[in-house]
């Protein structure tokens, strides 16, 4: 489905990065920003929010994207298509759940208190992981 993803939006020929953010990125309003396509912006997170069941290193940095939907700019498409361009070269990554063994959950969580540029609201993120 990663794939089909990036050939619907053109980005299947993209070039790849390590990460799907920039580091320290914080994302706001952009009330002066140049507006962009709505519906495709939101086509676009709707993609990659479906991929998410098999992805889930894409969920913090799709959700982030996904607050902007209202309104999106071209400084939080730019941030969007980044994470195509790490979904290009991470295109065999996801999980696989097989029937037969143990699998352990380790969880870590971080909190960002008033962390949000537009509403000084506090966020958090975790990140799970399964081994055996």
């Amino acid at each position: 489905f990663a794939l089909e993803i990036l050939k619907k939006f053109r980005m299947d020929s993209c070039d790849s990065v390590d990460t799907p953010m920039v580091d320290r990125l914080k994302l706001d309003k952009d009330l002066s920003g140049i507006l962009v396509d709505q519906t495709r912006f939101r086509s676009m997170v709707g993609s990659l929010m479906y991929l998410t069941a098999s992805r889930p290193d894409l969920i913090l940095y799709v959700c982030m994207c996904a607050m902007y939907q209202a309104k999106p700019t071209k400084k939080h498409l730019e941030a969007l298509k980044r994470v195509f361009h790490y979904l290009k070269g991470t295109i065999n990554w996801g999980l696989w759940y097989p029937k037969d063994t143990a699998i352990a959950l380790t969880a870590y969580a971080d909190a960002d208190h008033a962390g949000c540029q537009d509403t000084r609201r506090s966020t958090s993120r975790s990140a799970q992981f399964l081994s055996e």
